[in-house]
């Protein structure tokens, strides 16, 4: 089987030198659900946006579904890059950063109008999208108009309504309510697309993935199943972590 994601000795530097990538293999098989944590400034984030381009490697290689997007300093081509981003949705910590249009509909209709879609299923997917999400109310409304926890629910419909293989969120309870809140890990419990989460909620990393993964200092620094990682104490306060208190004795 095709891995969906594999990452090996990934190196990345801010042009000013900071290094947020030092190292960091990971591979992750079709249908599983990763949780990515760790503590601020680990290279998480980094990590995610390496997965679709966004990040120009020093070193290392990177294959996503099945495609190669970085080896060394080389990166893929520009049709290469475009197809990842068909086949990957990254909903991005800041949903500002995804949400543009005049409106909720047009934000979540972007995507799908950008693959050729007709008309009638571009319609179908942003009801379905919005639909999950329980975003279906604002559907008029301007995106920039929503409170945070609205937005992030948005944002999380523009990626669904692509219908990608591989579903990565940056903190996706940032700013939810406790609805809100309960309604995405359903959501992320019914997908079965490949996920990969980073979150500080570790309560929803225990809900929703089967895996767990420790980023700290741009590597990775333990793998393990999620209920057997998060209860760990000495690996989690060695990392600047916490055992969920539904783990913890």
């Amino acid at each position: 089987m095709t891995a969906a994601i594999e990452a090996e000795n990934l190196h990345f530097a801010f042009p000013d030198g900071r290094e947020a990538l030092r190292g960091l293999s990971l591979t992750v098989q079709p249908g599983e659900a990763v949780g990515i944590i760790g503590p601020n400034g680990a290279g998480k984030t980094t990590f995610f946006l390496s997965l679709i381009g966004l990040c120009r490697l020093r070193e290392g290689k990177l294959r996503v579904a099945g495609m190669q997007i970085a080896n060394g300093s080389a990166i893929a081509s520009k049709k290469t890059l475009t197809e990842v981003r068909r086949k990957v949705g990254l909903v991005f910590q800041n949903s500002d950063d995804q949400l543009f249009s005049a409106s909720v509909y047009d934000d979540v209709a972007f995507g799908p109008l950008n693959l050729g879609l007709k008309e009638n299923e571009v319609r179908h997917r942003v009801d379905t999208a919005l639909r999950r999400v329980l975003a279906k109310p604002y559907a008029d409304r301007v995106s920039h108009h929503l409170s945070a926890g609205e937005k992030r629910r948005v944002a999380l419909a523009c990626v669904l309504a692509m219908e990608p293989e591989i579903l990565v969120i940056d903190e996706p309870t940032n700013d939810l309510d406790p609805r809100s809140r309960r309604a995405t890990i359903n959501l992320i419990n019914q997908v079965d697309q490949t996920r990969l989460i980073a979150s500080h909620d570790l309560e929803f990393i225990l809900e929703t993935c089967n895996r767990t993964v420790v980023v700290d200092e741009g590597r990775v620094v333990a793998d393990a199943p999620a209920r057997t990682l998060l209860a760990n104490r000495e690996v989690m306060e060695s990392h600047g972590l916490e055992v969920p208190p539904s783990l913890a004795k």
